[in-house]
């Protein structure tokens, strides 16, 4: 069966050779006679699996015994709710920069539970742009700064990260996680759910600051208790092993690309073809304010709606999967995280080249 080019947002497309070596061992892993799925987290084959795919996390983005890594579950809406239950006293303020979607539904979590400070709220510019730093409503006294580092839907990013210093920066990074380098000691938490860029669904990537780890409640239930998840090498309940295990073959996979270097490079290449492409056409457009353009989200219009349908159908026919727009913002969308490769951005833009030419 021929591979279609999946430009879905999410759970987005993995990398070929990480999808094969997971369909070859997927009923005889390390010629064991049973599945990865099958096997217990507690046996040593499992442990050692985990132990490894943390030392290669650790290796591909410089990180450093200061932090713990967490391999959980729950996605990024438990961490909506996790971040401000535990590292932040009952009526203790938090910091929240809205950027998008994304951002809104975490601040929406932090205030059913603590204080909430908006610094700043980009939606009177339609989310195509950050509000300017000297308009940001800065304090003193917040727990941690949040921000989401990329706005899958509006296709707009934060990088490098803000220059904050009067409360730990806390960052959702599920869009961008191993997408390039970061500056991982800039921040007190990074959260990253693994349907984008670290695996599939089911896993979710928490590398936290070891002091703050301090700040959890002693009283605080065991599944939201980052203190007590990384004391048992985040296997305080059964893990999602099979998600866990293929982000494993991921990590390996992005090691083998060149690194995050690696990838960041390519990623650029791949995001600027087609901004470059939209840029030089009066057919389609990108809203978003060149500074703040992402490179693993591109939203894009048409300049007759009316042929949003003939688009998307063509598009399938072609073998061009999940370019339709988010429902809240409409138009096109498409994502080209790291497992998307170049010849898949090629045709995309080969495709939009001819429907203009068409239309």
């Amino acid at each position: 069966m021929d591979r279609i080019f999946n430009f879905s947002a999410g759970p987005a497309n993995l990398p070929l050779a990480v999808l094969e070596q997971a369909r070859e061992e997927l009923l005889s892993w390390q010629g064991r006679g049973l599945s990865v799925m099958e096997d217990s987290h507690r046996g040593r084959q499992f442990i050692e699996l985990a132990e490894q795919s943390e030392r290669d996390l650790r290796e591909l983005l410089g990180i450093s015994d200061e932090y713990a890594v967490l391999f959980m579950q729950g996605g990024a809406t438990l961490q909506f709710a996790m971040i401000p239950m535990t590292l932040a006293r009952e009526g203790q303020g938090v910091d929240y920069l809205i950027t998008g979607h994304w951002g809104r539904k975490a601040s929406s979590e932090a205030a059913k539970l603590r204080p909430l400070r908006v610094v700043a709220d980009g939606e009177a510019l339609q989310y195509r742009s950050v509000p300017a730093r000297g308009e940001w409503a800065l304090g003193g006294d917040a727990a941690y700064f949040h921000y989401t580092a990329n706005e899958t839907l509006h296709g707009l990013e934060i990088d490098p990260p803000p220059d904050v210093d009067h409360a730990p920066l806390v960052c959702d990074m599920s869009s961008t996680l191993l997408s390039r380098p970061i500056p991982v000691d800039r921040f007190g938490l990074i959260y990253a759910c693994a349907q984008k860029n670290l695996g599939p669904a089911g896993v979710t990537v928490v590398i936290v600051r070891r002091d703050l780890l301090e700040r959890v409640p002693e009283d605080t239930p065991l599944a939201f208790n980052y203190r007590r998840i990384a004391a048992a090498g985040s296997m305080l309940n059964t893990p999602a092993t099979f998600s866990w295990y293929v982000a494993s073959l991921v990590f390996r996979w992005v090691a083998g690309q060149g690194g995050v270097a690696g990838m960041a490079e390519r990623n650029r290449r791949k995001a600027m073809r087609v901004y470059d492409y939209i840029d030089g056409s009066d057919f389609y457009a990108n809203h978003v304010a060149p500074e703040w353009r992402s490179w693993m989200n591109v939203p894009f219009t048409l300049a007759d709606p009316e042929l949003n349908g003939a688009f998307l159908e063509d598009s399938e026919a072609q073998g061009l999967y999940g370019l339709k727009g988010h429902r809240a913002v409409g138009g096109m969308r498409a994502s080209i995280y790291n497992a998307m490769p170049e010849e898949g951005v090629e045709a995309l833009v080969g495709f939009m080249e001819e429907f203009e030419r068409k239309a």
